[in-house]
């Protein structure tokens, strides 16, 4: 069956790879993110990629700013729109760091609330947009927590990832009687993304290569198949769920 599937943060990394395994397994893909043309050439190649390897997939771009209300309610009415009304699978996967130093009360204040509102309300925004949509039963919500999210090490970003997994407990406990699951997928390094920009060197990179127990860095590849997986009718008795992708890095618990 061919389900509506929605990523956000889907332009790049982890989310273009999350796109990608969907649209080549047959789904219709909405990629939300902030940057139009990385949404629409990504579309743009996934489709191609699609009619090569024959599927039905298909991806769509949608621009907008998950961080600003007025937009986030025009995208779930477009989405409505658009696939007649039914979410099947939701992966809020927009979000960053805030890399800018921060000295000053004021600096530091800024820097937390732009960690806080890029990883946490563009999920909560989009989740509420789309909640009434979502399949029932059936649906399901996946939001991308972070290793730093349960072994700390990166101040606001940690905090803001941690707070990704006590509201997805929350949406499962309320979701579940109507058949919608909710998981966090946590990923540990994952080399070939955005996320570290100039901040990876070689040296960095070793570093984290040897904390995992299976001597390489995950690929955005890696994420993709756990997301896909727990998307699936295969995983509809899991939900309020932390699933760790980060080769042994840190050890389940």
């Amino acid at each position: 069956m061919k389900r509506t599937v929605v990523v956000s943060g889907g332009g790049t990394g982890i989310g273009r790879a999350v796109a990608r395994s969907f649209v080549l397994s047959g789904d219709a893909v909405v990629i939300v993110g902030r940057r139009p043309s990385v949404v629409r050439e990504t579309a743009a190649r996934l489709n191609a990629e699609a009619e090569r390897a024959q599927t039905m997939g298909r991806a769509e771009p949608l621009p907008g700013d998950l961080e600003e209300p007025d937009q986030v309610a025009g995208l779930a009415d477009a989405i409505r729109l658009q696939y007649g009304g039914v979410v099947d699978v939701l992966v809020n996967n927009a979000g960053g760091i805030d890399r800018r130093p921060a000295r000053t009360l004021a600096e530091i204040a800024d820097s937390w609330l732009r960690d806080f509102r890029s990883n946490v309300l563009t999920a909560v925004l989009l989740t509420e947009a789309l909640s009434p949509v979502l399949r029932r039963p059936g649906g399901r919500i996946i939001n991308m927590s972070s290793i730093a999210a349960l072994r700390g090490g990166a101040g606001s970003y940690s905090a803001a990832k941690a707070a990704l997994v006590g509201w997805t407990f929350d949406l499962a406990q309320s979701l579940g009687q109507e058949g919608v699951t909710a998981n966090v997928v946590a990923p540990g390094y994952i080399a070939g993304t955005e996320f570290f920009g100039d901040t990876m060197t070689p040296e960095r990179h070793q570093r984290l290569v040897a904390r995992t127990l299976v001597g390489r860095a995950g690929t955005a590849e890696d994420v993709a198949a756990t997301v896909h997986f727990l998307a699936s009718e295969g995983a509809s008795y899991i939900t309020g769920q932390v699933v760790q992708v980060n080769g042994g890095a840190l050890l389940g618990r």
